[in-house]
């Protein structure tokens, strides 16, 4: 018999590797934050976000491919966390971790500098103009996971929304952001190299795709904050 959300939600909240960002920790300062190398994973590697990672695939598989670096899938949604989250469990992934929180505080959770890269799989595009600030690529956005990543940290958005991925390559050239790469047809698209971005197909994606949706793909960095004059 599949577990309820209530279920799900409960076993998860039990489980080692999933933490939880009390919102009260605004004020006092999250446990890990700035600690999640030597308290959590206990060694030195770089850390990798999955932002509204939903059931982990990403988090998980990227896990497995790079035993060399550390993953952290963060979501809001506990029944959805509890997939992924129960997948690195059972198979031992001890690189992998998981974060409930919204992506709102995520520069609450991590300090300068302690991430190396963001992937931003398949978030909501919200496509209404009222609520183009909560787009997880708009610049209140970035300027928080700037706050967090590493000189020269990556930030990789994979969607379904032509929409988003254009307003995102907006944004990358208007603030003078750095971008990498970049394709409105990732399976279609012979030009780069997606290897990561095409090897680890989301559950969502999936819908997506028998859907007729294509799948577009960005890659850039974040421009480096101006010297001190």
């Amino acid at each position: 018999m599949a577990r309820s959300k209530l279920e799900r939600f409960a076993e998860v909240s039990s489980f080692p590797h999933v933490y939880e960002f009390d919102f009260r920790e605004l004020d006092s300062g999250f446990k890990l934050k700035g600690n999640w190398n030597k308290e959590h994973f206990k060694n030195d590697q770089p850390i990798v976000l999955e932002l509204g990672c939903g059931k982990g695939e990403y988090t998980v598989g990227l896990a497995k491919k790079y035993p060399g670096k550390n993953f952290i899938g963060v979501d809001i949604k506990g029944n959805r966390i509890w997939r992924g989250a129960k997948t690195a469990l059972d198979e031992h992934i001890a690189n992998a971790a998981f974060l409930r929180t919204r992506i709102d505080f995520i520069d609450s959770c991590f300090s300068m500098g302690e991430v190396s890269e963001i992937w931003i799989t398949f978030p909501d595009p919200q496509p209404q103009k009222s609520r183009i600030r909560k787009r997880l690529t708009s610049p209140v956005f970035l300027a928080r996971y700037k706050k967090i990543l590493s000189p020269g940290g990556r930030i990789r958005l994979k969607t379904d929304s032509q929409e988003l991925w254009n307003y995102s390559l907006e944004v990358v050239r208007e603030f003078g952001h750095t971008l990498i790469c970049s394709s409105p047809d990732l399976y279609a698209d012979p030009s780069g190299d997606f290897e990561d971005a095409a090897s680890i197909e989301t559950y969502y994606e999936s819908k997506f795709k028998k859907l007729g949706f294509t799948i577009c793909y960005l890659e850039f960095k974040l421009m480096p904050p101006a010297a001190k004059t």
